[in-house]
């Protein structure tokens, strides 16, 4: 595991003698950013000795509660657990009233001990290595979907869309509407150099299927952990540039019930060492390795649908006729399947693979996408014949809509303890049960609605 050279920290201080705060982050199992907020005299010792977080990081539940049922709390009297910065990850945050840097962390293999095994970054770096080994470098990009919304809520207190700049607020989708993009000129304005500042490769914008709802895309990269490392960091700005126009970006997956939801597209291919794509064909099916590719994706599914789908809300985005999908299928130029072949030149190709939602875990995405690719390499898995016309109305095997279910598969699976870890799946599960069990003790305003009278 590669850590940042002290150099870094050097030439950042020399650099930026403005910036006197530092936001030291990790990633979480919920992808939740964790840290601290640290002076600058702090920065060089976190690159040349650590910097030590509490093993009880690495336990939480997407509201920030302990989940003693991880083993990382009392069990260890929550030890302090050291972690060391991600190469590149140093930066400025341009949203910040003040000059503020960032740097991100991962936990030390051993010093970070006992919560290393629980660092989802780690999980990826594993599966990464094990594909490399056998000639296959991962090419990733990651897209993500959200919607801004006003911090105030509406007169019957549900999040609403954020009112553009001639002050009216959207009501119609206006897919692919330019006029929508101009009237968020201001924010994309800043978005765009916040981007810049930080060396994040984001490109197309595009006004999505609802209200208020955006895509940026970012490049892809042949080093796929730098891919999703910079998604990760992405999600964070976009956040923070929102929060500094008094604006909110959701990434919900289903925040609306009768408008589209959010996902988080994977792109992904495999090349060899020099960079060559091992996908590129002329067949617009791609070769067999392309196609073995997703036969393994497509058998790991139901394994890995409580990392693609984390929480209660990610499954009411499975609807039809939504663009998200719905089944185990695939697809050339189709956005109505789960792993979508992209059209374009023989070097291109690539899979899309759709099911996440944007409330996601990048790095966890991305692990159990990349072992399941290797899966189906190893095993020469058959995906079955390409999904031509509508994937919704052919659909034969549905992807379960509820997160207990979903939990079970991963709890059963023999697979996603190989892929992932023994220990990460265990202390994962851990979190998510205790989640879940929080979610259904939550009586509200549905409850009241359908049960007051007549239950």
């Amino acid at each position: 595991m590669k850590f940042a050279d002290p150099q870094e920290a050097r030439d950042f201080l020399a650099a930026h003698p403005e910036v006197r705060s530092i936001e030291l982050m990790l990633i979480d199992a919920n992808g939740v950013p964790r840290g601290k907020l640290l002076h600058r005299d702090e920065l060089l010792a976190i690159y040349e000795q650590g910097r030590p977080l509490p093993s009880s990081i690495l336990a939480l539940t997407i509201q920030g509660e302990d989940v003693e049922a991880t083993g990382l709390v009392w069990e260890v009297a929550d030890a302090d657990c050291w972690t060391y910065p991600v190469p590149g990850s140093l930066t400025l945050q341009p949203w910040r009233s003040s000059p503020t840097g960032q740097v991100q962390v991962t936990m030390h293999p051993t010093q970070g001990l006992p919560a290393s095994p629980a660092d989802p970054r780690h999980a990826l770096i594993r599966v990464i290595e094990r594909l490399q080994a056998d000639g296959f470098h991962p090419v990733m990009a990651v897209e993500l979907e959200f919607y801004l919304l006003d911090r105030e809520r509406d007169a019957e207190g549900r999040p609403q869309p954020a009112l553009l700049m001639n002050g009216a607020r959207p009501q119609a989708p206006q897919v692919y509407g330019v006029y929508e993009l101009e009237q968020l000129q201001p924010f994309l304005d800043d978005l765009y150099a916040a981007c810049e500042a930080q060396g994040l490769p984001v490109r197309t914008a595009i006004s999505e299927y609802a209200p208020g709802q955006v895509e940026l895309t970012l490049e892809h990269r042949f080093d796929a952990l730098q891919a999703i490392d910079e998604g990760v960091r992405y999600k964070r700005l976009v956040k923070g540039v929102a929060n500094r126009h008094g604006l909110q970006a959701c990434f919900m997956a289903k925040p609306f019930g009768d408008r589209a939801g959010s996902g988080m597209h994977l792109h992904v291919s495999l090349a060899d060492a020099e960079g060559n794509n091992l996908y590129a064909s002329e067949d617009p099916e791609g070769t067999p390795l392309l196609r073995h590719s997703i036969g393994g994706m497509m058998d790991s599914l139901l394994d890995s649908l409580a990392i693609f789908c984390p929480n209660a809300n990610s499954y009411r985005r499975f609807q039809a006729n939504s663009y998200a999908p719905l089944a185990k299928s695939w697809g050339v130029n189709n956005r109505t399947v789960s792993f979508r072949v992209p059209g374009g030149s023989a070097v291109s190709r690539h899979i899309e693979h759709r099911i996440c939602g944007a409330d996601a875990n990048p790095y966890l995405a991305a692990a159990a996408i990349l072992a399941g690719i290797h899966q189906g390499i190893r095993d020469q898995r058959d995906p079955g014949p390409a999904i031509v016309g509508n994937g919704y109305e052919q659909a034969t095997e549905f992807l379960p809509t509820d997160w207990f279910t979903a939990l079970q598969a991963l709890e059963r699976s023999s697979w996603a303890r190989e892929a992932l870890g023994e220990r990460f799946v265990e202390i994962y599960l851990a979190i998510k049960r205790t989640e879940y069990r929080q979610f259904m003790a939550e009586v509200g305003e549905q409850d009241w609605r359908w049960y007051l009278t007549h239950g």
